[in-house]
């Protein structure tokens, strides 16, 4: 008999570790659990820095028609972020980096994005966009 549960436990193990390999996602993180203070990133964050992440939020409009990258934000924003000088910069966006051209969305359709997870202040030199939280390699979807 305990070879039979060893042999169980083997198996989900194994199913697991596939799924994974195949490209699942290690977590789900919420905008919510993004930072601990100020741009303290939370613990759980840090953990799972550097892995493949969900989130879900709004595509902000887009900074120009033709780009490889997005601003994913926590609440619907019908204005670009920046491109309206009085508007506040809002504490709950992350850059999504994909690996081809984005396909805008209608600013008000929530989204599911799934891309690597990376921590950290960093200025793109193509764009020179500054960021703290990036999902690279990304792929989104309608949800």
């Amino acid at each position: 008999m305990k070879r039979r549960i060893f042999l169980g436990w083997l198996s989900l193990l194994v199913c697991a570790g596939m799924a994974r390999a195949q490209g699942g996602a290690a977590g789900e993180l919420k905008f919510s659990e993004l930072y601990q203070t100020g741009v303290t990133p939370s613990a759980k964050a840090k953990a799972l820095a550097g892995q493949k992440i969900e989130m879900s939020g709004f595509m902000a409009p887009p900074l120009k028609v033709e780009a490889n990258f997005f601003v994913l934000t926590g609440v619907p924003m019908a204005v670009c972020p920046f491109c309206d000088s009085q508007m506040d910069w809002p504490n709950n966006i992350a850059l999504v980096k994909t690996p081809e051209q984005v396909e805008f969305i209608s600013f008000n359709r929530r989204i599911k994005v799934s891309g690597v997870l990376d921590i950290g202040f960093s200025k793109d030199d193509e764009t020179g966009f500054v960021s703290f939280i990036r999902l690279l390699d990304a792929a989104y979807e309608v949800a």
